[in-house]
């Protein structure tokens, strides 16, 4: 058993999707830690004065430190090398593990939301409990009705709820396919694109009442994935000989190939439009390196665009985060040969997520002292 005080604290709640995300790679990883709901005086005393903001999750290490986000705390101990590291070696396998990652915690924030909210009715008691035992009674109403809140900056509409529930539905039929064959996305160990997957699958969508009956009933193959990136370790005991390693290569499998497709249907034109909208931003303020994203920490969104999801009009809430997420992209093409990226690069063009890459836009978005920041 890990002495005390290795053990590390992750702050968050069992129905936030991602403390989902942390929760689970700290699992599959065997890394000791205790988790810690948000109402925890610890929180308030010692966490929100370095972070400055009300986010989760939040890793507070055996040394003291405090990284805040599912990604930061994945990369953190990345650095430090973990049994199954999620990022595969080979270049396309990696680049594809990240739009898949930004596609699951950015773009599925709709479905995450909408099933959530939408029908609140039917799962009322199962949400209030769950907020209750996360925040106290008394501030479980105040919190739902902020989330509920969020829904048409996030572009849930009446005009745009039948596709996110056909994009639901085409999205398990796709991946049940996938995992009768694969334990997870690339090969035998959750890649990044899987723990980005994993937020809106488990904490909403194979959580809550109402989704995660559709997943039980349509996608069985899913759900049972869900379980498997939620236990510890690699819970693979159907795929007996198919070993922990990324497939080799630069493999893409088959069973893949439609989710690339339905990713490069449903995050364009709403990303290109937010790059043109950041594009702009830049332009016009010309912001100096290391400027705050927002004038105030807890503020993520720094405007509106009007978009498009499978062809219904909307608007969307506009994150400079999204460009920290795939700029690690960028970075990974920056590390291979010309030949590497030509070929990356051509496979991007064939699936029509080559737009998905920032590129060399002259900024970027940094984390410096836990708070989004402009790089030039």
């Amino acid at each position: 058993m890990a002495e005390a005080e290795s053990i590390q604290r992750l702050y968050g709640v069992p129905h936030s999707l991602y403390t989902g995300v942390a929760r689970c790679y700290l699992r599959t990883q065997g890394i000791p830690y205790e988790e810690l709901p948000t109402a925890h005086p610890d929180f308030q005393e010692r966490i929100l004065p370095v972070t400055r903001r009300s986010i989760i999750p939040v890793l507070e290490t055996p040394e003291g430190d405090v990284i805040q986000d599912s990604l930061d705390i994945i990369d953190h101990f990345e650095a430090r090398g973990v049994p199954y590291s999620a990022y595969p070696d080979s270049a396309l396998q990696r680049v594809l593990a990240i739009i898949i990652q930004y596609y699951g915690s950015q773009s599925m924030l709709k479905h995450a939301m909408h099933y959530r909210w939408t029908y609140r009715t039917q799962q009322e008691e199962f949400l209030r409990d769950a907020f209750a035992a996360g925040a106290g009674e008394e501030l479980a109403d105040r919190i739902m009705s902020r989330m509920n809140s969020y829904l048409p900056r996030l572009g849930v509409t009446e005009h745009t709820v039948a596709e996110i529930e056909a994009s639901y539905f085409q999205l398990l039929d796709t991946l049940n396919v996938h995992f009768r064959k694969h334990p997870y996305l690339f090969g035998g160990r959750p890649s990044v694109g899987d723990y980005g997957l994993i937020g809106p699958l488990f904490a909403h969508l194979g959580r809550d009442p109402v989704p995660c009956d559709i997943m039980k009933v349509r996608a069985p193959r899913v759900y049972r994935w869900v379980e498997r990136m939620t236990a510890p370790g690699l819970d693979t005991p159907e795929f007996q000989g198919y070993g922990s390693e990324f497939l080799p290569g630069d493999e893409i499998p088959e069973t893949l190939v439609p989710l690339l497709e339905q990713i490069a249907d449903e995050i364009f034109p709403e990303l290109t439009d937010k790059f043109v909208f950041l594009d702009d931003l830049i332009e016009t303020h010309r912001p100096e390196d290391g400027q705050p994203v927002s004038d105030k920490p807890h503020q993520r969104y720094v405007g509106l665009v009007d978009t498009q999801f499978r062809g219904m009009p909307m608007q969307s809430g506009v994150e400079p985060y999204l460009v920290y997420i795939l700029r690690r992209a960028d970075q990974v093409l920056a590390s291979v040969s010309q030949t590497e990226q030509q070929a990356v690069r051509a496979f991007l063009e064939t699936y029509r997520l080559a737009d998905a890459l920032p590129g060399n836009r002259g900024y970027s978005v940094d984390r410096r002292n836990q708070i989004e920041v402009w790089e030039r």
